[in-house]
């Protein structure tokens, strides 16, 4: 397949994979943010667990709040996991990804992954913050984390562009570029290996859906466990306020400066708050994706 077939059906199945994982997305982003830099138990808690969460969104903001920011999602997931999905094929497609032997080598498999999910999270990087932003923006009773006034994509884009410069709209992007690489490499590693030992077993027929499904269920739990924290630095670091006239962040100065306060404040669990809703996102979002990913190259590949 040529590189823009590789990237269009990386970007497509991540699409299809956003649409159902948002709702998740929006719960995990208010949980991650709740209690930002305050110890446990001196804050006062909106969304006691993953369930209660859903009921209280749909009850304080509507039942359309639970999809806020969809739009600006499959922006996010066409353009990041197009590149990510469709670089780290072509990596693999060259065969760089194998040892002298043949089989898939766990060290140049890291390497792809996070180079190509690196480059994809930096591309993408402003349609992220702007729907961390959209998704933390609730109603006064249930606000958590630094509330922003998005009123519309175009006009916020505009007035961070006139006001801080084309740096502006990649603020954070640090942060997300270190949780995509450390989740690329662990994800697509995970997947690829996965999906080899089960080739080589014989334990599905070639071909089977079980194959994807059994190898792409696996990486999603490698890659919950890898990124939760760098998730949880990067949700922080797009949503802090920022100074008007510098444009910096306000409550953090870099990515290394929000793992250290977090620690600090919230202890080694804040770096896993949002654990259930992450799995709950990232795992059916992981299966989706890489399911449908692997599925629409199968038929691409078909011979007419």
């Amino acid at each position: 397949m040529q590189a823009w077939a590789e990237c269009l059906t990386g970007g497509l199945a991540a699409c299809c994979a956003c649409v159902f994982s948002n709702p998740l997305e929006v719960v995990k982003t208010r949980m991650q943010l709740q209690g930002e830099l305050q110890a446990s138990g001196t804050y006062k808690v909106h969304y006691r667990n993953f369930f209660h969460a859903f009921y209280t969104i749909g009850k304080n903001d509507g039942i359309l709040a639970l999809q806020k920011g969809l739009g600006l999602g499959m922006t996010y997931q066409f353009i990041m996991n197009g590149i990510r999905l469709g670089t780290f094929q072509q990596i693999t497609n060259a065969g760089l990804t194998k040892d002298d032997e043949g089989n898939l080598s766990l060290p140049k498999c890291l390497i792809g992954g996070a180079v190509s999910g690196c480059l994809g999270a930096f591309v993408a990087s402003p349609s992220y913050m702007l729907k961390t932003q959209l998704q933390a923006k609730a109603n006064t009773a249930i606000a958590v984390g630094t509330q922003h006034d998005i009123q519309s994509v175009s006009s916020t884009l505009k007035t961070i562009f006139q006001n801080h410069g084309i740096t502006g709209l990649w603020r954070g992007a640090s942060g997300a570029m270190l949780r995509v690489t450390f989740g690329s490499a662990s994800q697509l590693t995970a997947f690829s290996k996965c999906k080899e030992k089960i080739i080589k077993s014989k334990v599905f027929e070639e071909g089977s859906l079980m194959i994807p499904v059994a190898s792409s269920m696996s990486a999603s739990v490698v890659v919950v466990m890898v990124m939760t924290p760098f998730d949880v630095v990067s949700t922080r670091l797009y949503n802090q306020p920022v100074c008007k006239e510098t444009g910096k962040g306000l409550m953090y100065n870099n990515v290394f400066d929000v793992f250290r306060k977090i620690f600090k404040t919230e202890g080694f669990v804040g770096f896993y708050k949002g654990l259930g809703p992450h799995y709950f996102r990232v795992g059916p979002h992981t299966i989706l994706s890489l399911v449908i990913w692997d599925k629409f190259r199968q038929m691409l590949m078909k011979e007419p």
